[in-house]
């Protein structure tokens, strides 16, 4: 969003697509960089030509961004986009493995006329593999990766937050960041390079923590015995008296006491030892009652800014319009559009 943040040396082509692809342009638009999409050219003869860039949700993902229309199979089309590629430092796509070479764009062509072009692949499962050429979205990724098993307690049917732990984490923030250290190499004088960034790769390295945890004796796959999966009762979400939900999250021994004492159940014996897995249950249920008896509001004057580790489960524009979030301006006006404000701050 800054006309001259920290990347205003750096110039992005980005090839329109969906989903982490967009993201990751607006990660290096915000950060100042100058981010063109080359977007698709409607060839419909019966609609009027339109660009996806400033339209609907993408005009959130493209802000920053500069655009031209281009039919990719058109005649001439190729070598518009390698006069672009010229003078670029990094290229985005995300299309199916081979897609990008069969339109005479690949990474070999591409570094023939810009040896130091840093060529960001975005894909589901990777640029190889028995799955390479296979359809996919967020939760098939996540669910192969082995982080989507741990989602949900108990018996439910496990589901995440739409796309955010594959696409934008797997997915945008790993293409970036990769893109990021492959242009550090090129600027030392190395050669150009391409960034195989798959989603399903890049959210298996996100379960690094589970895996220490796994391997630690703190996390199993018997999901009724996991603190941070739903099965202890004070790493949990409750639903309150207005029908609306809060969080808590107190793991520390200190900040456990702290809750108990808060919700007056210092004297009960199912919460006497905070890892006595066979309390869990009952204690559960003990304030899953408490929770239920008063409504977010009375529970967030209660506990909100206090070491319960506790917040309040809100919507979209809740959360914008949040006293800790309109303190940080987590949330702008773009456009006459509430958006979120790029992160991290520098």
């Amino acid at each position: 969003m800054s006309a001259r943040g920290p990347l205003h040396d750096v110039r992005v082509l980005e090839l329109a697509g969906l989903g982490p692809v967009p993201f990751a342009g607006m990660m290096f638009a915000d950060m100042g960089a100058d981010v063109i999409l080359i977007d698709r050219r409607n060839t419909n003869p019966n609609q009027a030509e339109t660009t996806t860039a400033t339209s609907g949700a993408s005009a959130l993902y493209n802000r920053g961004k500069r655009s031209i229309a281009v039919d990719l199979k058109a005649e001439g089309a190729k070598q518009a986009v390698l006069k672009l590629v010229e003078t670029a430092d990094l290229l985005i796509e995300g299309y199916r493995p081979g897609v990008m070479e069969r339109l005479g764009l690949g990474p070999e062509v591409c570094h023939g006329v810009n040896p130091g072009l840093v060529y960001g692949r975005m894909t589901g499962w990777g640029q190889s593999g028995p799955l390479a050429q296979a359809a996919g979205h967020d939760i098939n990724y996540i669910a192969l990766a082995g982080a989507l098993y741990y989602a949900g307690a108990d018996d439910a049917v496990p589901f995440t937050p739409p796309t955010l732990v594959g696409d934008v984490a797997g997915g945008a923030m790993s293409l970036a960041f990769g893109m990021m250290a492959a242009l550090h190499r090129v600027r030392a004088g190395e050669p150009g390079q391409v960034v195989d960034a798959a989603i399903c790769d890049g959210t298996a390295y996100l379960t690094s923590l589970m895996h220490a945890a796994q391997k630690g004796g703190l996390l199993s796959d018997d999901k009724t015995e996991n603190f941070l999966t739903g099965a202890s009762p004070w790493y949990n979400s409750y639903l309150c008296k207005d029908g609306k939900h809060i969080t808590v999250g107190a793991l520390e021994p200190s900040f456990y006491r702290q809750l108990i004492a808060g919700c007056g159940l210092e004297d009960d014996p199912d919460f006497a030892d905070q890892m006595d897995k066979s309390r869990w249950p009952a204690a559960r249920k003990t304030l899953a009652a408490l929770f239920a008896s008063e409504s977010q509001d009375h529970w967030c004057e209660r506990f909100e800014g206090t070491d319960v580790c506790f917040a309040p489960v809100l919507t979209l524009n809740e959360a914008a319009a949040h006293p800790h979030m309109v303190h940080r301006k987590t949330f702008v006006e773009n456009e006459g559009s509430l958006q979120p404000a790029p992160a991290p701050r520098l």
